[in-house]
């Protein structure tokens, strides 16, 4: 059965990104009613939004009409949703939560329900900063079914620049499909690696390896949605939304990554080897340009990088969990188990990137988890999406 989310929208100017909201919650599949007040009316169309969500929009005027006075809108409201968000949430607004005020259709609903409420508060900076706005938002959050997301910094409306900004709209999202997921993973600390690594020849060239890291990212978002603290080690040229999580280092090299890792091991509980790190690199880097003297072969010397996933299995505590990723092309199960005990890996995730749907830079994946023999766990696979994946393989662990 589908979710059934409330969003509330107050006055302000950050409602523009409002239908892009609805559009992307109506093609996530959730159920979705509307609530405007009068001030929202005036930065965006009740009739724009109306034929996005497909159904009446709840304004104002309909809090006791003499059309749905007999509904008693605001409890037939706060009792279906699911879930309530506000987006925006006006410095009004905020006041009248902290004060518990029911005047209007939204405040009453919000009164009304028990349901989990997320708060996306956007403003002027001076108004999100002001002493009164603070104090409310404080009072707010000793509420354990309000979830507060602060502003993001950047340009604002008013042609000034700060904290005010209300997220994007795939971020409110995002923080959407989060509020739904079992937290299995609350307050865990997970380090994730994900992408390629670079060894560079000469300041132009460089060894790599396709990988985008999607893997990787998709196993660090699903912790995320778990209530899970997560940091993340990227690799160069992946792209993706840094949403939420805790920490991105951005690193370039094997040598910068195994730096990166021991840095944060001593931070984790979870270690998420992910990355497709070089096991090469040129035995001397050459700092001006190799240039070609129409020779017919071109020899280079490399030299064998360090192994992060065996350094870190030397060092992991008994109470950290090192998950490894393998990506072969024969021979699977037996490299894998073979990587699982030489690396003192808890778990390793196996692939065939030889396969369809299933290599670097493909949305899908078919993994293979074996666990570490004294674990006396049976072998998993898990096969679709990337991040449908990452699910499957946090909630499999997360009860082991």
């Amino acid at each position: 059965m589908s979710k059934k989310i409330l969003l509330c929208v107050t006055g302000g100017i950050a409602a523009y990104k409002i239908p892009a909201l609805v559009r992307i919650i109506i093609k996530a599949g959730y159920e979705l009613e509307i609530i405007m007040t009068r001030e929202a009316e005036k930065f965006v169309s009740p009739l724009v939004l109306s034929t996005l969500a497909g159904k009446k929009i709840w304004l104002e005027s309909d809090f006791f009409s003499n059309e749905y006075g007999h509904e008693i809108a605001h409890i037939k409201l706060s009792r279906w949703a699911d879930l309530i968000v506000i987006a925006p949430c006006s410095a009004n607004m905020i006041s009248k939560i902290a004060r518990g005020c029911a005047d209007d259709l939204m405040s009453s609903a919000l009164i009304a329900s028990d349901s989990p409420v997320i708060i996306f508060p956007a403003m002027n900076e001076n108004m999100f900063n002001n002493f009164f706005t603070q104090e409310n938002l404080k009072l707010i959050a000793r509420n354990k079914n309000y979830c507060i997301i602060e502003p993001s910094a950047g340009d604002l409306a008013c042609g000034t620049a700060g904290r005010g900004r209300m997220p994007e709209p795939e971020n409110i999202a995002l923080e959407i499909k989060k509020a739904f997921t079992q937290k299995n993973l609350l307050n865990k600390k997970i380090l994730v690696t994900a992408g390629p690594t670079h060894e560079y020849l000469d300041p132009v060239r460089f060894i790599s390896n396709p990988s985008t890291g999607k893997m990787g990212i998709a196993m660090a978002r699903a912790a995320w949605y778990r209530g899970a603290d997560v940091k993340i080690i990227a690799g160069p040229s992946i792209n993706f939304d840094p949403w939420g999580f805790n920490a991105v280092i951005n690193i370039i090299s094997a040598q910068d990554m195994l730096n990166s890792v021991m840095d944060n091991l001593s931070w984790a509980d979870y270690i998420v080897k992910a990355a497709a790190v070089g096991d090469y690199r040129a035995e001397k880097i050459e700092h001006q340009k190799i240039k070609r003297e129409h020779k017919e072969n071109l020899t280079l010397n490399l030299i064998e990088n360090p192994d992060i996933a065996n350094e870190a299995g030397k060092l992991k505590r008994s109470d950290q969990i090192l998950i490894g990723f393998a990506a072969e092309t024969q021979n699977l199960i037996e490299n894998a188990q073979n990587k699982l005990t030489r690396k003192n890996l808890d778990y390793i995730l196996v692939n065939d990137v030889a396969a369809k749907d299933s290599g670097f830079a493909s949305d899908t994946n078919t993994v293979r988890l074996i666990a570490r023999a004294d674990k006396n766990i049976q072998d998993q696979i898990f096969s679709g999406l990337k991040e449908d994946v990452a699910s499957n393989v946090w909630d499999f662990i997360a009860s082991n």
